[in-house]
């Protein structure tokens, strides 16, 4: 049974196009304004939302993604607002694939379990977990898989051929190749590197494949959409958040407008 995420790759395979994956933290900068955003997201150009699960101690976020987590979790968020967060945009939006990213514990705190009947019923298509090796996949992947939602795993220019079959074995809907070491929107992409790689990748692999980690800009987009199934664009979106907040830190009217402008700017890039 396919997915929303394998439509929509489908779909974009007969546009001959990548896809733009947006990546925005569910609660920043407030619940009520974090809704506006994700709505606007489709309609600015994303094919694919990934919804950040905030969590106190995010290490593989740079301090952009860091500070919106914090921003939101200071305001409230919770997996339980977070589930309804994206609840509320499946009552407009039926069609866009959303992932829920993040780290594993707030899962286990909720309970397994719970997590993937109540991230199901809220509309998610797939998880990104990114502490969660291929060597714990009952713990997660396999339950995940079995309630119906894509497990998505991370992919990096260390992930040699000899690991690669392990990290493909379960994976399902994309694979998301972190295109830098080190942490989110702290260094831009080597287009020569993430080319050779998603290459050597795709011969484990008939799953697309989509890359982010350090993309900001229209050209880096439409660079890596020339290579790769997808375009993964996230601290760039957190940071025109932060932007567009008063000098109380608080969201303006402006604010879901900022993001989405990037996310237009940038999409231009992906479909050229």
């Amino acid at each position: 049974m396919s997915t929303r995420i394998d439509d929509k790759f489908a779909a974009l395979k007969k546009e001959g196009r990548a896809a733009m994956m947006t990546f925005v933290t569910a609660g920043d900068p407030d619940h009520e304004t974090s809704l506006k955003i994700i709505q606007g997201l489709p309609k600015a150009g994303a094919d694919i939302i990934e919804l950040g699960m905030p969590f106190t101690d995010p290490m593989a976020d740079g301090p952009a993604i860091q500070a919106g987590g914090l921003r939101a979790l200071a305001n409230g968020a919770t997996m339980k607002k977070t589930l309804a967060l994206l609840k509320a945009f499946r009552t407009e939006d039926k069609t866009t694939p959303v992932v829920l990213m993040g780290y594993y514990n707030p899962i286990y705190v909720y309970g397994v379990p719970k997590f993937l009947i109540d991230a199901k019923a809220a509309g998610a298509d797939g998880l990104i977990v990114v502490d969660l090796p291929p060597e714990e996949d009952e713990e997660l992947c396999i339950p995940a898989m079995q309630a119906g939602l894509n497990f998505i795993r991370l992919t990096t220019p260390t992930t040699d051929d000899k690991r690669a079959p392990a990290v493909f074995k379960n994976t399902s809907g994309f694979v998301y190749y972190v295109s830098v070491l080190g942490v989110t929107g702290t260094k831009a992409p080597d287009l020569k590197s993430v080319a050779a790689n998603v290459k050597r990748l795709k011969k484990h692999t008939s799953l697309p494949i989509c890359v982010g980690f350090g993309v900001k800009t229209a050209e880096q987009a439409s660079a890596i959409a020339k290579v790769a199934d997808g375009v993964v664009v996230g601290s760039a979106l957190v940071s025109a958040v932060e932007r567009s907040l008063n000098k109380q830190g608080k969201p303006t009217a402006h604010t879901p407008k900022a993001v989405q402008k990037v996310v237009a700017e940038i999409a231009l890039g992906v479909r050229k």
